[in-house]
């Protein structure tokens, strides 16, 4: 697969459709340009060509209390790409590999 197919190859992730879940989907479509959002009963499949970007600021600007990364994993059904890139502030979903930390020796 060419480095141009993997940058533009879709990436999507399955969240339930809580009340509380609703902010985190909010805070995805804020910070993602080219996302495409389908809505299902207790289901929402969000996709976006490359990669997907979860940003902790943007979900508690939403939800209005202090959100941890790690909370996605409450509330995610399925995805589709690698998890790229995951920490305190941010995770990426994309085709590529996971960034390692500080260059392991």
């Amino acid at each position: 697969m060419t480095a141009e197919a993997r940058d533009t190859r879709p990436v999507s992730v399955d969240i339930q459709e809580t009340e509380e879940n609703r902010a985190l989907i909010e805070a995805i479509e804020a910070d993602n340009d080219e996302l495409v959002i389908n809505h299902f009963p207790g289901l929402v499949k969000l996709q976006a060509p490359g990669r997907l970007e979860i940003n902790r600021e943007s979900v508690e600007e939403r939800l209005g209390r202090p959100w941890e990364t790690h909370e996605f994993q409450m509330a995610i059904v399925t995805l589709a790409g690698n998890i790229s890139e995951w920490d305190e502030d941010r995770i990426v979903l994309s085709w590529g590999r996971k960034q390692r930390d500080e260059e392991e020796d």
